[in-house]
């Protein structure tokens, strides 16, 4: 009762600190707005400049809704695999959505070059990098699914996953050695990843998304908790495994594959936010890490946001690269450190 009670209370904190960095996140940037301005924005619709009302609205609070929608989700879809495949170096793009995503996006922004006019025509159209990056990842989960089918065993199917993931960015690699220089470097800036540029439409699209792949892998909890103790004693308890497996996959394609086509691929973050976690709450039940992940990963996106944004100064940095300096040194640490994983 004593450790439900400290579960309760450090997930009331954790949900305290994301409210506060979200705040923050929507306070800094390149103009400077009085944070009490802010606030008459958010909870008066008033202010005193209808440049910082319209700087709040149509890109601070878009932006700071899309980096929680981008790192809960990508926690939760590292979480999942983690725990899948028993493997705490497992992330959300294991089973190679992202390169899957990234071959799409490659084909409509530099295969122009090798298709000609179609391909060339599609790279103006608005929606055309989003739904190429669906299209890639879908390929990629529907090779990856048949695989789960044919096999039995878990750990084939990430290497799988991995394969598939060597062989889009070699087919990506290919098409970048022959594309001109301006679309190259469209393709650069996709694969950076940003979470400022999602209209209050398309965040509403993404939002339909996380909300179905963090349904299914609530309704899968206990599933989760019994994978822990390996899969002969999940399959003892009566559990399928490879319907599991299945459902498992799909939560973290649609969360992975969706957060992809409309912010890029951007990384460490599903893969340290669970370790990150079980520093904080030192427990194996998924119905506490479940949400205490969801408020962690939003709370670093956050984070890393803000700094990206250099507030106060007209220029930014790639998410991507803020992502990576505070994630990479996470992994190195939890490998240095030589801590005994819950897996």
């Amino acid at each position: 009762m004593q450790n439900t009670r400290a579960y309760t209370i450090v997930l009331f904190l954790l949900l305290g600190a994301t409210v506060a960095a979200w705040l923050l996140n929507i306070s800094l940037g390149s103009v400077n707005i009085p944070f009490e301005e802010v606030l008459a924005v958010l909870f008066s619709s008033e202010a005193n400049s209808t440049n910082w009302h319209y700087i709040i609205m149509e890109y601070r609070l878009p932006k700071a809704f899309t980096s929680i929608l981008v790192g809960s989700g990508l926690a939760v879809s590292g979480m999942l695999m983690q725990t899948l495949f028993r493997n705490p170096l497992a992330g959300p793009y294991v089973l190679g959505l992202s390169s899957g995503a990234s071959l799409g996006v490659a084909l409509v922004l530099m295969g122009a070059t090798i298709f000609g006019g179609v391909a060339g025509g599609a790279v103006f159209s608005q929606w055309s990098v989003v739904i190429a990056s669906s299209f890639g990842s879908l390929l990629v989960l529907m090779a990856v699914m048949l695989a789960s089918v044919k096999l039995k065993d878990t750990m084939a199917i990430l290497i799988i996953g991995l394969m598939f993931a060597s062989l889009t960015s070699a087919v990506v690699s290919v098409l970048a050695y022959f594309s001109p220089a301006a679309q190259l470097q469209q393709y650069v800036f996709w694969s950076y990843g940003s979470v400022g540029d999602l209209s209050w439409n398309e965040l509403g699209i993404m939002s339909f998304f996380w909300v179905f792949g963090v349904m299914i892998a609530l309704f899968s909890i206990k599933n989760l908790n019994s994978l822990l103790l390996g899969e002969q004693y999940a399959r003892s308890l009566g559990m399928n495994i490879g319907r599991n497996r299945t459902v498992l996959i799909i939560s973290t394609s649609i969360l992975a594959g969706s957060i992809t086509a409309f912010a890029g691929p951007v990384a460490f973050v599903g893969m340290a936010v669970p370790h990150l976690i079980r520093q904080v709450i030192p427990v194996n039940d998924h119905r506490i890490l479940l949400p205490a992940v969801i408020f962690g990963g939003a709370i670093l996106m956050l984070l890393c946001d803000t700094v990206a944004q250099l507030p106060g100064s007209d220029h930014t940095l790639p998410i991507n690269a803020v992502t990576s300096l505070v994630g990479a040194p996470v992994v190195i640490w939890l490998l240095v450190r030589k801590r005994k994983f819950l897996f």
